[in-house]
């Protein structure tokens, strides 16, 4: 670490980063963002790690949902809260089931770029530079919205924190209180889900009603009033990531103050590359993108470079592979960090490898490959003795019509009535929610107090 600086990953191999026309301009940009105050601040960065050292040891799971990339057409109030919302729903479900306390990170106040697939799109005909979210560029397609424009960043830096200001006062302020679990619910969610979910409500008023008459109050004790949600992107745009990165006054260490937790995509996982490089650096909870073309001997080296010190929490391993590929490529990764002794959280995205081209031309998501993958992660963990320690979705709390399939039956005619992403298809709130129900018993049988039972009766 004597070698590091948040800058030595420019001599480093770089890809997917945007190419500016007016270097000078950016420069000034970035020199104006390192002096604007942090958006997240070391000590809650570490207190994530601590909870992710209890996922890795199969003591608590993690739930990271949100957007797939933020926009700033869609910033508002309200589709902040109906996400808090449906964190908070998805997580009393998970807790309910597995009695396990549920960390909660979401996708937001941060996830704007996106590495593409092409640099250049067509589209009858004219070819010109791929959207790479609205911090770089514009999603409308022509040329003048394509050029990356480094005003942009300062504009995602204040959404993120206007959105980190109304989370930290849901979070905080009453809004995630137990007692007022009802008003959790989403208008439009199906009956079948909202009949589960009273069902939960009622649990829970029944428990705090005993625990009241033991004398323990929602009043009293702050830990049935308030919860913890955490912040994470994607550790793309690495000139905006250096700008955000400060020393801890504390410690002395680097931290990167976009965000509590970044990851490293599985486009970007070079182990000679930049993207690399700036994250071995800073002391923030990292994640990797694990996805069929990496190999498990390149994961474990991957490992070794970005927690040389073995520490629990600081990595986590996000498997994305498809429905179809999980069973072929996860357990040989889980056995090469295993049998390398290596401490890490294994969460499942069982988004990103389901992605494909529904018969009207929408890209989409079929919501019982989902399923299927997120059902064999944690068979896989079950059958290899590892804990299954998170869920990696990408959703929204809004109503959307983008993954086909789920109880509300949603089919490929059904897409453009309502496909608002900017990227890739996302879970609305009725199949994150159903999403929930359907994987809350797996969770319970990989937890550490299933596992250990069944070695103690073995």
């Amino acid at each position: 670490m004597k070698n590091w600086k948040p800058n030595t990953w420019r001599n480093k191999p770089a890809k997917h980063l945007p190419v500016y026309s007016n270097e000078g301009k950016l420069n000034q940009v970035l020199k104006e963002i390192s002096k604007f105050p942090p958006l997240v601040f070391a000590g809650e960065s570490r207190s994530l790690k601590t909870q992710l050292k209890d996922v890795s040891e199969g003591k608590a799971f993690l739930f990271q949902g949100g957007d797939c990339a933020e926009s700033f057409e869609e910033f508002h109030p309200d589709h902040i809260r109906d996400l808090f919302k449906v964190m908070l729903q998805v997580s009393l479900i998970l807790t309910v089931s597995s009695h396990l306390p549920i960390v909660k990170i979401g996708r937001v106040a941060g996830q704007f770029s996106k590495p593409r697939s092409s640099p250049t799109e067509n589209v009858n005909g004219k070819e010109l530079p791929s959207y790479l979210g609205d911090n770089i560029n514009g999603m409308k397609f022509d040329e003048q919205s394509r050029i990356p424009d480094p005003d942009r960043l300062l504009r995602a830096y204040s959404q993120s924190a206007s959105t980190l200001n109304l989370l930290r006062a849901f979070s905080q302020g009453g809004y995630a209180d137990l007692s007022k679990v009802h008003l959790w619910n989403m208008s439009f969610v199906n009956e079948s889900a909202n009949k589960k979910f009273k069902e939960i409500q009622n649990r829970v008023s029944d428990a705090l009603q005993f625990m009241e008459a033991c004398g323990i109050t929602v009043e009293q004790n702050r830990r049935l009033r308030t919860v913890n949600f955490y912040t994470s992107h994607e550790a793309l745009h690495l000139p905006f990531e250096q700008a955000m990165t400060r020393i801890d006054s504390t410690t002395g260490e680097w931290h990167d103050t976009s965000a509590h937790f970044l990851w490293i995509g599985d486009r970007t996982r070079q182990i000679n590359g930049a993207h690399v490089e700036f994250c071995r650096g800073i002391k923030n909870p990292i994640g990797i993108k694990c996805g069929p073309s990496l190999d498990p001997k390149e994961l474990v080296k991957l490992a070794e470079v970005l927690n040389p010190e073995n520490e629990p929490g600081r990595l986590t391993l996000i498997a994305r592979f498809g429905h179809d590929k999980i069973k072929k490529n996860l357990p040989k990764m889980i056995q090469a960090i295993k049998k390398a002794g290596k401490k890490v959280a294994w969460v499942c995205d069982p988004m990103h490898g389901n992605t494909i081209k529904a018969s009207t031309g929408f890209k989409t998501r079929p919501f019982k490959d989902i399923i299927s993958e997120t059902k064999s992660f944690f068979e896989i963990h079950h059958d290899e003795g590892t804990y299954a320690g998170g869920l990696h979705i990408e959703m929204t709390g809004k109503n959307v019509t983008e993954c086909i399939g789920g109880a509300q039956k949603i089919t490929d005619k059904d897409l453009s009535s309502r496909y608002h992403t900017h990227c890739d298809p996302r879970l609305n709130a009725n199949q994150a929610i159903e999403l929930a129900f359907l994987i809350s018993e797996e969770i319970k049988k990989n937890s550490k107090y299933s596992i250990n039972s069944i070695k103690k009766a073995s």
